[in-house]
């Protein structure tokens, strides 16, 4: 008897699935900036319409976005991120301080974010919850997998 093919239960995996398309993060991007409605996304990315109209559905499917009538004009809707989208702000940080490090040559980053409450330029970094320490690859060591069968 042949073993059981198993596969490795992936979080990463689970996550590209739905958000491992280069139009999700600009619209997130867009949300995150104050963006609310169709035609306001799609004139400030150029994305085309059929593809705005798919990744929109597949982030309200999901739970990211919320699509409400707007309440000027019943013709139209507006899109907020949920507290699933919010929880996302962190990973377009990091993309954001991945490109202005390694992609912005030498004119510096094209966008500067200030931090409301120190008013300085805001240096995110990731840190462990527990004893705060700035953390890298290096810091991190894998626990345990877990697997189902295939």
């Amino acid at each position: 008897m042949k073993p059981i093919p198993k596969k490795r239960v992936c979080s990463v995996a689970r996550s590209i699935e739905i958000l491992g398309d280069r139009w999700i993060f600009l619209i997130l991007r867009e949300a995150f900036f104050g963006v609310r409605q169709y035609d306001q996304f799609q004139a400030n990315l150029g994305i085309a319409t059929n593809i705005l109209s798919h990744r929109l559905k597949l982030l309200v499917e999901n739970g990211i976005l919320e699509r409400k009538q707007d309440p000027q004009d019943g013709r139209r809707f507006r899109y907020k991120l949920t507290e699933k989208g919010m929880d996302l702000y962190p990973i377009t940080l990091a993309f954001m301080k991945w490109g202005d490090r390694w992609l912005s040559g030498q004119e510096g980053p094209p966008l500067i974010l200030k931090h409301k409450s120190c008013g300085r330029p805001l240096a995110p970094e990731m840190c462990c919850a527990y004893c705060r320490q700035v953390i890298d690859a290096r810091d991190v060591a894998i626990g345990e997998y877990k697997f189902e069968n295939v």
